[in-house]
């Protein structure tokens, strides 16, 4: 006689995401299963700490664009707050910095939102033993060829000359080679010392001097 097979607890899951058509089929979807079972849904950064520290469930499947303060910034919050509960971003923020500064504050998983439904499923298992899962769109910036380096410049710092000096924003900037702003900050402030240059209009006579940058 075969021994009777035991069905394992579900487990616990916070939604939270300010949509609510979101967070309806993100709960349709994980109790479909049966290996999930949805405690609480929120639409805040502040609902959302609450919760899993009310909670701690054993996943919070989280945005990272709502009200309420920064998601990313809650992350080592709510980690501290509740140890056990794993963190799996669901967001429509495809670039690959977002991911990588997500992972470093202490998620588990980062699906963007036009994956597939099995993609946010997967994460949700590795989430809950522990293990990494990144489903991020392919982003332009892999397919940029670096700049070649000029003069006292490295090649990155070149590249984020060209872009600051053609009017890209610190943010576009970042978004367009994977770097966090702040990196871009650290890249421009080390720029302006080597060159010793003082504004934009600099910055720009020399990506045109120095072959950087073309105008036609």
């Amino acid at each position: 006689m075969q021994d009777p097979v035991v069905a394992l607890p579900a487990s616990s899951v916070i939604l939270a995401d300010d949509h609510a058509t979101v967070r309806r089929g993100v709960r349709t979807l994980l109790e479909g299963t049966g290996e999930f079972e949805v405690l609480a849904e929120v639409a805040d950064v502040h609902d959302a700490r609450r919760k899993v520290r009310d909670l701690a469930p054993d996943v919070l499947v989280l945005d990272l664009a709502m009200p309420g303060g920064s998601s990313l910034e809650a992350i080592p919050v709510m980690r501290g707050e509740s140890p056990a509960t794993q963190i799996v971003i669901f967001t429509m923020h495809a670039e690959e910095a977002f991911a990588r500064e997500a992972l470093r504050k202490g998620a588990v998983g980062y699906v963007i939102k036009d994956a597939d439904e099995d993609e946010l499923i997967e994460a949700m298992r590795r989430a809950v033993a522990g293990q990494q899962y990144v489903k991020v769109a392919p982003h332009v910036c892999n397919e940029v060829r670096p700049a070649r380096s000029k003069g006292p410049l490295s090649s990155r710092e070149s590249e984020v000359v060209r872009l600051i000096a053609s009017g890209h924003t610190n943010a576009e900037t970042a978004s367009e080679l994977c770097l966090s702003i702040r990196t871009v900050e650290a890249h421009r402030a080390r720029i302006h010392q080597k060159l010793r240059l003082s504004s934009r209009a600099a910055l720009f006579e020399y990506a045109v001097q120095s072959g950087l940058l073309e105008i036609g």
